[in-house]
């Protein structure tokens, strides 16, 4: 990723808004850059740095601690999330936090605790509960609202904390656990990674809106507390409990009971996805049938133990096209994962095969204009051409699935696309789309590299392009899970699915067609009853051996009331075919007021349904507050490039904006975005430096003390300031400095271009003299002078 964006948390009066645009280098296509307009500074939506104020009557940190509480009864996870709020400041505030959870999470209450009263939320229509949030909040009574920004993010308001106040908000969803080759999974996300956007503020939905929130800088440790604690209860004998993303005291309580608690001295460790494991002994797996008798409704659901993976003596030829996410927010730890990943992709390739590899960030890059066979040349050159990534720009993958999509395919070879990624984009349902609409041409293969992913998309890809995801958050796993996708793409379980409910009053069944299973975990048939349940289910379908039957017979299994989960389970698996990841044919108003309808009936949030809690107490007289985006840290191995950018070795042409917290009483915005064009597209005359402003053409442009961009964009926020002389002139306008790093990489040549006032000239040149040393520019392999200019804009903005 690469642009950044802030806004301030605290109340000042007068205020400044301070802002720095770093226009750099321009692609071979461009002809002259011209300064950003006013206009262009609310342009765009994207995340940005935190640095911490010195104003103390505001908390800019109001949320405390989180925590999960999770009960695992068989093979459905209940968990209550619990968010502690606390004003230690002067002002009454406003806290907005966006954080995620499962993909399968069926959010099914909420309630807000403030001293001794406690408010149940209630479920509203989206727009409704909003209405009735901002009522509140400007009648004085403390509120909270619950909002769904995405099937895995969330969005957190609550409203009117006053000086002193701790306020508790309780969170309460279910999921099902499926296992695969016997091995049973609990996640639990703890930070929403930073997204890429390529959309202005203006076109931006409500649902796109918390993209732009406040992010700390790289291995800098989260600013709340997080805990966690499972109780597992199996059903049947558990052994092999392992927890490998944090550090945890296991206890076994009995032959099918375990507890789960983080070690003592881990309470900031919510930079990275928990990931529970364990197995059953003998490897079993739970499976056959679970009902459910309501008083108006009766569910059920099916969980059907796959077949044994065979074999086939002959497996067709294929071809491969690797998509390889190679932006800003991969540099460092994921891309080394993803390179490792690839390298056992391309290995495991069969000679009969072929293969293409696409790179894209800010544009996209083709190994081969047609697929290459598979031979040890080709392998070394593919490999050669991704060695050389260090990931740096935007991630427009829409355009990069585009590109593989329009590959001519090879006649006679079935067709794989295998995308790896760590999701941090905002078109998830464009992507879907996209793939939606050309199943003919390709499955797709998923992989999520990193710490905390957007299992979304990652999901979400696979799911439409019927293949599978795979999340590698450590490099041992990249050769594991290079084999089994490659397992699961020769030799699938179990083909033509057919499901059948004989004597069974079935409806509402959950999928309508049932896909080829391809991993090794069980089939899901979730569905409702009428009356009492009798019949059988009934499963058919094709092994590598041949025919494949088995059914249930429901006249042996009882409704337990124990399973009351499965209705949520069943709605959200519904919802989730409608709306996350569907296109029903038809009027999206119809998809929308079903899902809106169901979220109602159930108590369910959903895009279209919130949950909101207020108090009646009247506790804010004055009516004033101060709203505050609690900061997010940098999700584990992710640097700052995901934010600031990094201008790796393309020529980029620098245009939008990035608004960042300073520590001064003044708001500043620092403004870097890229669009990379490959060297290989440039002509040779166009490499040359030129001395005007705007067009600086290198072969590797110079960076900020052999750091990336985004370190000089960081050192700039922390020390430019306002002068204080100035506040009460209310002085505004834009001064344009030119400088050059020279091939020592020393700031050099400072020179302002346009001038507002001699102070804030000279408090400009005051913090661009004492920057350190970049890492020079390379142009013929020698070090040469690079030449930038840099607007910066002070607007007055008097405080409403």
């Amino acid at each position: 990723m690469k642009t950044t964006r802030s806004i301030i948390s605290e109340k000042i009066k007068p205020t400044m808004l301070l802002i720095l645009v770093v226009a750099g280098l321009f692609s071979c296509n461009s002809a002259k850059s011209q300064p950003p307009t006013d206009k262009d500074v609310e342009k765009c939506l994207s995340p940005y740095f935190l640095v911490m104020s010195d104003n103390s009557d505001t908390d800019t940190l109001p949320l405390k601690s989180t925590s999960a509480d999770v009960t695992i009864a068989g093979v459905i996870a209940n968990v209550k999330v619990t968010q502690v709020y606390k004003n230690e400041g002067k002002n009454t505030l406003e806290a907005i936090y966006v954080f995620p959870a499962s993909t399968r999470a069926a959010v099914h209450a909420m309630k807000m605790t403030i001293g001794e009263r406690v408010i149940e939320a209630v479920i509203q229509e989206r727009e409704q509960a909003r209405r009735d949030y901002e009522k509140a909040k400007q009648e004085g009574k403390s509120a909270s609202l619950l909002e769904q920004m995405r099937p895995n993010v969330f969005q957190m308001n609550v409203a009117n904390i006053l000086p002193g106040d701790v306020i508790k908000v309780e969170m309460s969803y279910t999921e099902l656990l499926v296992p695969e080759k016997g091995v049973y999974e609990f996640v639990y996300p703890t930070v929403v990674g930073p997204r890429y956007s390529n959309k202005s503020e203006s076109e931006a939905t409500p649902s796109d809106q918390w993209v732009a929130n406040p992010y700390t800088t790289e291995g800098k440790k989260p600013l709340n507390t997080f805990g966690i604690h499972v109780n597992l209860n199996t059903g049947m004998p558990v052994k092999d409990v392992t927890c490998s993303t944090h550090e945890t005291d296991i206890a076994y309580t009995g032959a099918n009971n375990a507890t789960i608690y983080l070690k003592k001295g881990n309470d900031y460790e919510g930079n990275r996805d928990f990931i529970l494991k364990y197995r059953l002994k003998g490897n079993q797996i739970q499976s056959g049938m679970i009902l459910y008798e309501g008083k108006d409704e009766n569910f059920f659901l099916a969980m059907v133990q796959p077949p044994q993976r065979i074999t086939p003596n002959q497996i067709p030829p294929r071809e491969y096209v690797f998509i390889m996410d190679v932006s800003g927010s991969m540099n460092g730890f994921p891309i080394d994962i993803s390179k490792k990943l690839m390298r056992n992709l391309l290995k495991n390739l069969r000679p009969i095969d072929r293969f293409n590899v696409v790179l894209f960030a800010g544009c996209s890059n083709l190994l081969s204009e047609t697929s290459l066979p598979v031979n040890e040349t080709n392998i070394q050159k593919a490999m050669q051409l991704i060695d050389k990534q260090e990931g740096g720009g935007g991630t427009e993958i829409l355009s990069a699935l585009q590109k593989a999509l329009d590959l001519k395919g090879v006649e006679g070879y079935s067709r794989s696309f295998v995308i790896a990624t760590d999701g941090y984009v905002d078109v998830e349902k464009s992507a879907f789309d996209l793939i939606r609409n050309n199943l003919g041409k390709a499955n797709f293969f998923a992989f999520g590299i990193g710490s905390s992913v957007n299992r979304y998309i990652i999901e979400g890809m696979a799911r439409v392009g019927n293949g599978e995801p795979f999340i590698v958050e450590q490099p041992e796993k990249a050769e594991v899970m290079a084999e089994r996708m490659r397992e699961y793409i020769q030799t699938p379980l179990l083909t033509d699915i057919k499901v059948t409910f004989p004597g069974f009053n079935a409806y509402d069944v959950e999928p309508l067609t049932v896909p080829d299973l391809l991993a090794d975990r069980p089939l899901l048939i979730y569905g409702k009853y009428k009356g009492t349940a009798a019949g059988k289910l009934v499963i058919n379908g094709k092994t590598g051996e041949g025919s494949y039957n088995q059914s249930f017979d429901l006249t042996t299994i009882k409704a337990l009331p124990e399973n009351s989960a499965l209705k949520y389970l069943w709605v959200r698996n519904r919802i989730m075919i409608l709306d996350d990841y569907g296109r029903v044919p038809g009027d999206f108003e119809v998809t929308k007021k079903e899902v809106l309808n169901l979220g109602l009936k159930y108590n369910l949030l959903t895009a279209y349904t919130s949950f909101i809690a207020i108090d009646s107490d009247v506790r804010n007289t004055t009516g004033n507050s101060v709203t505050v985006k609690q900061p997010l840290p940098l999700p584990q191995g992710v640097n700052n490039n995901a934010i600031g950018g990094n201008t790796g070795g393309s020529i980029r042409k620098s245009m939008s904006y990035a608004p960042v917290q300073t520590r001064s009483s003044f708001k500043a915005m620092i403004v870097e975005e890229a669009v990379e064009v490959p060297m290989a597209e440039l002509k040779e005359e166009e490499l040359v430096e030129k001395e005007e402003p705007y067009i600086v053409m290198v072969e590797v442009p110079a960076t900020f003390n052999g750091g990336d961009l985004s370190k000089f964009l960081v050192y700039v926020m922390e020390h430019i300031q306002y002068p204080k002389e100035l506040a009460e002139s209310g002085i505004s306008g834009k001064v344009y400095v030119q400088f050059a790093v020279n091939e020592k990489g020393k700031v050099v040549d400072i020179k302002i271009l346009r001038s507002v006032d001699p102070l804030i000239d000279n408090e400009v040149i005051r913090v661009l003299k004492n920057a350190p040393l970049w890492v020079p520019a390379m142009q013929n392999g020698k070090p040469v002078k690079q030449l930038f200019t840099l607007p910066v804009n002070f607007a007055f903005r008097p405080e409403k």
